[in-house]
């Protein structure tokens, strides 16, 4: 294994060594555009050691420098830092459009299609955009749960007082967690995704968690886009089990809705996952099965990782 390790950085670095050059050359012979200053940058890595273990304080100390507009290597990917307030309001409402997309995450390559997060501004981004402020996140909404969350708490209650009747410890965190979970279900889907005497919460927990830290992990293949190919660190491979797991369990709960014979078919919620249904079926609708999960799957974990 550690032979296979070091044969794939020295090919790497090899590799890397002539794209160096190759675009030094090219760059001497068109001219390319004439960057911000920037600290001196190592071969291959760039400036990727010189950020150290608290980046921000790095760049505030590097913009004394450089100024509040400077030019950053991180591996292959070049980085333009800005630090200062005016310059960044004069960039965003200059160039708006060119800088109003967000960089996808390795981690996150094969799921951002129909992510509201991490879809470029376009007509369906707006589409969903629009969506979620007229259908998800109302005002309207929030009062109609007023009810739910008290009823909720007092159930979240009942169980610690049953636990500390029978001489049981609590476990608050999970106690706190299954509630949440259970009030975002109610308003998505009309019902109670987890109990507190099942291990589906936790593994909902562990699911959400999973796919935070993951995301939020630094990946050695946003930084040197030629290793996207093998993902050596795992973390798109373990993005996508975590992923994988939500899309079933958000599955399983659509496909019972949309089941002509299901009791919870007969009857309509007024929730947020009949309101999207509902949509979906209209003809002049872009609203796709798999943005509607996508959309679940999204304000979820916003919601519970709050």
């Amino acid at each position: 294994m550690e032979y296979l390790f070091y044969l794939l950085l020295i090919s790497l670095t090899w590799a890397c060594l002539h794209v160096l050059n190759a675009s030094v050359l090219l760059r001497r012979k068109s001219g390319c555009t004439v960057l911000p200053p920037g600290p001196r940058q190592l071969p291959i890595i760039g400036n990727i050691l010189a950020l150290g273990d608290k980046p921000h304080r790095t760049l505030a100390k590097l913009s004394q420098t450089y100024g509040p507009l400077m030019t950053l290597k991180l591996g292959r990917i070049t980085t333009i830092v800005i630090s200062s307030p005016n310059i960044a309001k004069e960039a965003f409402q200059k160039h708006d459009q060119a800088l109003s997309s967000r960089t996808v995450a390795d981690a996150l390559r094969g799921h951002h299609e129909n992510s509201i997060l991490w879809l470029p501004a376009s007509t369906h981004w707006r589409f969903l955009r629009k969506l979620t402020a007229t259908q998800m996140f109302t005002p309207q909404r929030l009062d109609a749960s007023q009810a739910l969350r008290g009823k909720k708490v007092q159930e979240m209650l009942e169980h610690v007082h049953e636990k500390c009747n029978n001489g049981h410890a609590v476990d608050i965190r999970r106690s706190v967690f299954t509630t949440s979970l259970n009030l975002i279900s109610n308003t998505f889907f009309s019902l109670d995704i987890a109990n507190y005497n099942s291990d589906l919460s936790q593994e909902f927990s562990d699911l959400v968690v999973g796919v935070t830290e993951q995301i939020g992990k630094p990946n050695i293949a946003d930084y040197f886009p030629i290793l996207r190919l093998v993902d050596p660190q795992g973390v798109r491979r373990k993005t996508n089990n975590y992923l994988k797991r939500l899309a079933q369990i958000f599955d399983g709960i659509i496909n019972e809705r949309t089941r002509p014979s299901s009791s919870v078919a007969s009857k309509a919620s007024h929730d947020i996952l009949d309101a999207l249904l509902i949509l979906a079926k209209e003809n002049n609708t872009e609203l796709s099965s798999t943005d509607i999960q996508v959309l679940l799957i999204v304000s979820i974990e916003i919601r519970l990782s709050n």
